[in-house]
């Protein structure tokens, strides 16, 4: 075995000094980091004791007072305007258009002229019955005279009673000449009063279907012009069966109420009244038709056109009322929650006496006066700290807009 050299001695301490330094670097890095993690485990104990020791956190949401107010309770369906009188102008009488005295869309009085077909060929007409009918009646005179003449040779017995009798039923049938005379005199007069076309009820005149110098026919199928009447103006809506004995209770009572909105639902159109209701129930549908009168002085409604229409059943005097938004429900019933004095929460239990679009009457378990939370109950339990803000969109009150109404108690 070969000696150690001087060299190799101071090698292997030098390697062994390095190691001892090493370790000695590497349990003062450890030592480091356990008193770090030390301190920062010792940070968050404190944090949590503080927020322990601060209490929940509070949970912002938007409240609403608890109102009393009338509340009109509403039924909405769906509907189309339907013209309250509508006429398809056609000619009674052969002949050519003379004149045209209207303009499209123009607005009508009834008896107002429109078109005049040519009078002149009835007027010959009428000439020649009354020509016929001087003649007839001239022959009826002399026939009389005779009858006279020989009724007074009777007694005398100058003349036989057959003879007479002739002469009488000669009259007869003179007098019934004359009055076929007279009415083919009529129907003369009335041709030419088929010829001045008039407005038959107030309304609007659409486009017309002849101009004039054209020949009409009254066999014709094509209309000269279509007249609808506008104002007033009618509109056919639907409800379900089941509300029919309310209105019809209602209907008894007094003048039921109609408003007509718009496709969106938001834009009222007109007012108008509760005319009748339907003789029958459409049993594919289970809804009945109601029809509404409305005087359109503004010509807000035209015929065929898309309304949704909201009947006025009833008004609800001084009912409490809260945001639909707050009511919610869970397996015990319908239940909001209360907001108390120190800003904390209580689930309440209460009873829907109307729910009606954004707004719901409440039967019992709120008093006006009481807040209630309309938005942001999925973060609250019984006891919450809360942190008010305003009113959250949507939940403001404004009854007869957006739905039906649904009730938690007899409405009639």
């Amino acid at each position: 075995m070969r000696p150690k050299t001087a060299s190799m001695i101071d090698s292997s301490f030098s390697e062994r000094k390095s190691t001892r330094g090493m370790k000695l670097h590497s349990r003062l890095i450890t030592a480091f980091a356990a008193g770090a993690m030390l301190a920062i485990l010792s940070g968050c104990a404190a944090k949590q004791q503080n927020a322990h020791a601060a209490g929940p956190r509070a949970v912002s949401v938007a409240i609403a007072k608890v109102q009393q107010q009338d509340m009109p309770v509403y039924l909405v369906g769906l509907g189309s305007v339907t013209a309250f009188n509508t006429a398809n102008i056609k000619s009674r009488v052969d002949g050519q258009i003379m004149q045209v005295n209207f303009e499209e869309g123009q607005l009508v009085k009834q008896g107002a002229l429109l078109i005049v077909i040519d009078p002149r060929p009835y007027q010959v007409q009428l000439e020649q019955m009354q020509a016929q009918l001087f003649k007839d009646e001239a022959t009826l005179r002399d026939a009389k005279l005779n009858l006279d003449r020989y009724t007074s040779l009777i007694p005398s017995g100058s003349i036989a009673q057959q003879q007479v009798d002739t002469q009488k039923a000669l009259v007869d049938q003179l007098d019934g000449q004359v009055r076929t005379d007279q009415a083919q005199i009529d129907n003369a007069k009335l041709q030419i009063t088929y010829c001045h076309i008039t407005a038959p009820f107030d309304g609007r005149v659409g486009l017309r279907q002849v101009d004039p110098g054209n020949i009409v026919h009254a066999s014709d199928t094509t209309p000269m012009l279509i007249l609808t009447q506008l104002q007033p103006i009618a509109v056919i809506f639907t409800l379900p069966e089941d509300v029919l004995p309310q209105v019809s209770q209602h209907m008894k009572n007094t003048t039921l109420l109609v408003e007509a909105y718009n496709r969106d639902d938001r834009t009222k159109l007109a007012t108008g009244k509760l005319l009748t209701i339907d003789n029958q129930i459409d049993q594919t549908t289970g809804t009945a038709k109601l029809k509404a009168v409305f005087d359109n002085k503004d010509s807000q409604l035209w015929p065929n056109q898309f309304v949704n229409t909201q009947l006025l059943l009833e008004t609800r005097k001084n009912a409490t009322v809260v945001p639909t938004a707050a009511i919610l429900r869970g397996p015990q019933g319908t239940f909001v929650y209360a907001v108390k004095g120190d800003n904390t929460v209580e689930a309440r239990t209460v009873t829907v006496a109307l729910a009606q679009g954004n707004t719901t009457a409440i039967a019992s378990g709120l008093n006006p006066g009481d807040t209630v939370v309309t938005d942001g109950q999925d973060k609250l339990d019984n006891g919450s700290k809360i942190e008010p803000r305003s009113t959250a969109p949507g939940s403001g009150m404004s009854p007869g807009q957006g739905g039906a109404a649904t009730a938690g108690t007899s409405g009639s």
